[in-house]
């Protein structure tokens, strides 16, 4: 799998509401490789995107239609401080997500060792399968611009759920969980409390 990442600051929600329905009614047909979407605007006004293809050279070939690069122009309008990261290199637990995900929280931040938190969330999988069933699923994208940066989007079923969960297991008394977060730093959370979230099949 490979992942584009887009976001900005809003300048007309509307306009990029209406840009990606566009692109999901007009584009999409024609895009091959195009495995799904996941997006939306945070309460601050700040818009993220994280986009999954089969392959990159799939991703490439639809980022060098002259279609995309029309309506690129058009999504532009309606974004400020626009800013991308490509991954490669990502991770998937309990399938990666689910598009009936109610709540979406996008984290992004550093690692000094991708390889060890990979594997720490491996081994916690299937503890969050029978602990946390609201969580729907998770995706980590290595940044390839800036190695150690990541995005992660984790799918809940609720964010009753998630912030119910938060409150009764913090992080800070789980010494498996502890040690996860304990190699993540400058983290930053967008909460998409309304996703945008498309597939094929939808």
């Amino acid at each position: 799998m490979f992942i584009q990442v887009i976001q900005g600051r809003v300048v007309d929600p509307d306009g990029i509401r209406r840009a990606m329905d566009r692109w999901l009614a007009e584009l999409q047909p024609g895009a091959d490789g195009w495995l799904g979407s996941t997006a939306g605007v945070t309460d601050d006004g700040r818009f993220i995107s994280v986009v999954r293809f089969d392959s990159e050279e799939l991703a490439r070939r639809n980022s060098d239609r002259p279609e995309q690069g029309a309506w690129w122009s058009e999504m532009s309008e309606h974004l400020a401080e626009a800013v991308f990261h490509d991954s490669a290199r990502v991770h998937l637990y309990q399938g990666g997500g689910s598009d009936g995900a109610g709540f979406v929280q996008v984290i992004q931040g550093h690692t000094d060792d991708m390889d060890q938190l990979a594997a720490l969330g491996r081994a916690q999988e299937q503890v969050l399968a029978r602990q946390a069933p609201h969580i729907l699923g998770m995706t980590v994208a290595e940044h390839a611009d800036r190695p150690g940066d990541f995005t992660q989007a984790v799918y809940f079923t609720s964010e009753e759920e998630a912030r119910r969960f938060e409150g009764e297991h913090p992080a800070d008394t789980d010494p498996a969980f502890a040690e996860i977060f304990g190699l993540m730093s400058e983290l930053r959370y967008y909460d998409l409390r309304s996703p945008w979230l498309d597939s094929p099949d939808m």
